[in-house]
This record gives C-alpha cells, sequence and structure tokens, in this order.
C-alpha cells in the first residue's frame, strides 16, 4: 500500500439555513479553508490516528485494533487512547470523539465491507488549515475525507453517522459557489455562477464561539415552521442573490432573509442583538448564534468588529473559493 491523500473544502451557508433540511433551494459557498487527511501502511494490524490542528499540533490521537471493526460500534474496550500527548482537550471530550470517530470508520465498514480489509495497519493523519472552533466544517471535511479514502458515498456516509442536509459534503466536494437543496431526500448540486462585482465590500467575521448545530436544528424543528409558505420566500430570496449586481440591492435580499429566518426561529437578528448602531447589512450564515456572520461595508468594517472584540474579520476573496 502506497501512501494516499485525500482533501476536503470547509463550507459557509449563506441562504437557506434550518430550512435547507425542509428542501430549500440555497446558496452555498466551498472555502480556501478544509482538511487534508494522509493514510500510510503499518505493519502492526492497527489503525493509528493523529489529528492536527492548524498550528501543527496534535490535539487528538488514538490507536484502534483493527479487530475492533468487525464489532458492535459500542464495544470499545480494545480502543486505546495515548494520554502522553499535551491535554488541548478533557479525557471526557477525547473519548466522545473517539467514540464518534470509530463509529464513523465502522459505518464506512459496513458501506464497503472491503475498507480495512488490507493484510496490515494504517497510520492515519488528519490536518486542519482553520481552528476547529470557526465552525467550517471540520467533520464534513472528515468524513468526505474519510469516504473518499473507503471510495463510497459521502452523503450515505453522512447520513448513516450524522444528521444534516449534506450541503456541507457539496461543498467539501466542489471548487466553486454552489447551489443545494434536498428533493426527494436526494441531494441536488448545481454549480452558481455567484461572482459579485461588490465582493470586496463583503467581510466574513467570527462571533469567538462555535453554535452547536444540533442543538440549533433541534430548536428550528420545534418551531413548527409553515414550510409551505417559508420555503418559497427563501427560494426567491437566493436566486435573486445569485443574480444581483449592485450591493444595495444584495443588502435589502440578505435584510429580508434575516426578518424571514427571525420569525421563524422567534429570534431576534444578530444585527438586532449585537450590532444594531452598524450601517450595513449583517446575516447570519448556517446555524444562528455562532460562527461566522457575513457583512456588507468599506475598508472600515474591519476595525468596526474589532473594536468590539470580534477579531476574526476575513475579506470575501480571502475566505471563498
Amino acid at each position: 500500500m502506497n501512501t494516499s491523500s485525500f482533501y476536503s473544502n470547509g463550507k459557509l451557508l449563506i441562504t437557506g439555513e434550518y430550512l435547507v433540511l425542509d428542501g430549500a433551494l440555497s446558496l452555498a459557498i466551498p472555502t480556501i479553508y478544509g482538511q487534508s487527511l494522509t493514510v500510510g501502511p503499518l505493519a502492526e494490524k492497527q489503525l493509528k490516528w493523529k489529528s492536527l490542528d492548524e498550528k501543527g499540533q496534535v490535539w487528538f490521537e488514538a490507536i484502534y485494533e483493527l479487530e475492533s471493526f468487525k464489532k458492535d460500534p459500542t464495544d470499545l474496550d480494545i480502543l486505546s487512547i495515548p494520554t502522553g500527548e499535551k491535554k488541548s482537550i478533557s479525557t471526557s471530550e477525547k473519548d466522545s470523539i473517539s467514540d464518534t470517530l470509530h463509529r464513523i470508520l465502522l459505518e464506512a465498514k459496513k458501506i464497503n465491507p472491503d475498507f480495512l480489509g488490507e493484510n496490515h495497519g494504517y497510520e492515519v493523519s488528519t490536518a486542519l488549515n482553520f481552528p476547529k472552533n470557526w465552525g467550517l466544517g471540520s467533520s464534513s471535511t472528515l468524513i468526505n475525507n474519510i469516504a473518499q479514502w473507503a471510495k463510497i458515498d459521502a452523503y450515505t456516509l453522512l447520513w448513516n453517522s450524522f444528521r444534516g442536509s449534506g450541503y456541507d459534503i457539496a461543498c467539501a466536494q466542489h471548487n466553486t459557489p454552489i447551489t443545494y437543496q434536498l428533493k426527494n431526500k436526494q441531494p441536488i448540486v448545481n454549480l452558481a455562477s455567484f461572482h459579485p462585482p461588490f465582493k470586496n465590500e463583503l467581510y466574513f467575521i467570527h462571533l469567538n464561539k462555535k453554535q452547536d448545530s444540533r442543538e440549533g436544528i433541534a430548536h428550528y424543528k420545534a418551531q413548527e415552521v409553515n414550510t409551505h409558505v417559508v420555503i418559497p420566500q427563501i427560494n426567491s430570496i437566493t436566486q435573486r442573490i445569485l443574480t444581483s449586481t449592485k450591493l444595495p440591492q444584495f443588502e435589502k435580499l440578505i435584510n429580508r432573509h434575516e426578518a424571514i429566518l427571525s420569525g421563524v426561529l422567534d429570534a431576534p437578528t444578530v444585527k438586532q442583538r449585537l450590532f444594531p448602531d452598524f450601517k450595513g447589512a449583517i446575516k447570519s450564515l448556517g446555524a444562528w448564534g455562532g460562527d461566522f456572520i457575513l457583512a456588507t461595508g468599506n475598508k472600515n468594517t474591519p476595525q468596526y468588529f474589532m473594536d468590539k472584540g470580534f477579531t476574526t474579520v476575513i475579506p470575501y476573496s480571502r475566505m471563498a473559493k
């Protein structure tokens, strides 16, 4: 076995938010940032796993006996988690990550029984080129990389392992903006010509916290949304954003989108909550309450957010593929 390497792009959901789960037409952007996975042979019949952060530091590692992938996913008594590395995460979090990773790999083997079937072990290293708390898809890029390694469908692996719409998998696999829509539970992905002439007036700002997507989805599902009314409105906004050529038009569209989702989620917009004095338009991206937001502005915009303690401000051209 030769060494193999795989790479997947991160993601940002520009329109659709939670409604993408119920079939809304959504605009998504693969990011310049992403995650790699490298696999090499190992003499011992083990899978040695090491995860590196954006600084090249080990933040998680584990050793699995290959026999563990023939057993029930709850049977982890032969899983070894080295404890000598720097304690960047707690023991309980490490155990949770180990369980999750084992489950993903086990699901991959269920889909392709030949996966992890060679007569040797594996040494695997993953590397992020963005901070884990940015919410750009550390899980989705991992799943897509494992799917490439296992030669299986990444959407199937995602849905067998977790929940979600799958738009993040689509971003992992594409190098241009896309539209994404679920129809009859099947992903419809189309390349989108979204290269607005005002892109130099768009900024992505991190809100200094990572939003729990599962909590957000649970809150959305609890609202009993009338999707027959709301989804056509979001579809129209997405289509109009794709053809917008003037910043004021774009701002009106994202303001309208924010107002609709504010009503759906029964929650104030991020601008109302955190930035009421901001002169431009602001839009939440993906799960409300954390990760990145999109803001329109000018050369003074980064300083506005930095003065408020939000120091990660990235121009559109340095984020979007």
